[in-house]
């Protein structure tokens, strides 16, 4: 009965690879949704509204789940996470204020490159000539999307850019060390942890360089609806639909259906904020993706092919 259950539930592998795409859709979206809030709600409280409450609503939703995998291990090591989850969604943020959405979701999908790197250092596991080809391609395409010409003839990156490519880092780091720590723990557990910590520390940083939270902006309804996107649709939602589909799908492909955020935020910084995209920006956003292609097709396939000699 159960085993005839289970695989009434399985569905095909195109339905869980829509989930992470949609998942993507979803955070590209999310770019745009953050860069029309941010003006009203500064960037660290923003960060920590959004996390505190996402963080109390999955861990109500999961709470059987929390009761029986919270131990001391565990929220040591979501605390661990948490701290990369704010600073890298934090700085993500105040880089928004300085650049636009289509450039903010471009350079933060450079992450996808640099993870192989970051998990050298985290768990001594070598990147391959693939990775070091895709970084030198990435890296291109970073120079396309941020330099940007000075009046000595030189070139310079712009403080938003550098921000967001700082933040980058940082969700590579997250991502590194939650494959190395999430070994073993209750993945949703482990996330729940993280949003309320990553919400904590960004209040603490809001509280000291912003001031108290600005309560009169809850009073307009464009920043509440904008807020229920991020919370609902664009942190529990979206997080429920990729790790369902990254339960599904196998890690190379799984990476690159994630990596088509930057493409979704493009349209929608053009559709919805208006934002011109130059040319400099899409070469740049073509070599961006093919690095990620590279950085997470190429060692995947080669591994397949040893595997099945």
């Amino acid at each position: 009965m159960n085993a005839n259950k289970e695989r009434h539930l399985h569905l095909p592998v195109w339905v869980y690879k829509g989930m992470l795409l949609l998942a993507a859709a979803v955070w590209g979206l999310g770019t745009v949704v953050l860069k029309d809030t941010v003006d009203a709600l500064p960037p660290l409280w923003l960060i920590a509204v959004r996390f505190v409450l996402a963080g109390i609503i999955l861990g109500a939703v999961c709470y059987p789940r929390m009761r029986d995998h919270l131990d001391r291990d565990t929220l040591l090591a979501g605390a661990f996470l948490g701290v990369f989850v704010g600073v890298s969604y934090g700085l993500n943020t105040i880089g928004l204020l300085y650049t636009t959405a289509a450039k903010s979701t471009v350079l933060t999908s450079a992450y996808c490159v640099m993870v192989p790197f970051v998990a050298w250092a985290a768990s001594k596991i070598k990147p391959s000539l693939f990775n070091l080809v895709a970084a030198a391609l990435c890296l291109s395409g970073v120079g396309f999307v941020s330099l940007q010409g000075s009046t000595e003839g030189l070139f310079t990156i712009g403080l938003g850019e550098s921000i967001t490519l700082l933040a980058a880092v940082f969700f590579a780091l997250q991502i590194a060390y939650m494959a190395k720590l999430g070994d073993g723990r209750d993945a949703m557990v482990l996330t729940v942890v993280q949003f309320l910590v990553g919400g904590g520390l960004c209040a603490v940083g809001g509280l000291l360089f912003e001031g108290p939270l600005p309560l009169e902006a809850f009073s307009d309804p464009a920043v509440v609806r904008n807020l229920a996107y991020l919370i609902v649709v664009a942190s529990c939602l979206a997080l429920s639909l990729q790790n369902v589909g990254l339960a599904h799908v196998s890690p190379a492909p799984a990476a690159l259906f994630l990596a088509s955020e930057s493409l979704f935020g493009v349209i929608f910084s053009i559709l919805f904020l208006g934002e011109a995209v130059s040319a400099n920006v899409i070469v740049g956003f073509v070599l961006i993706t093919s690095s990620i292609v590279i950085s997470e097709t190429f060692p995947y396939l080669r591994s397949r092919s040893a595997d099945n000699r």
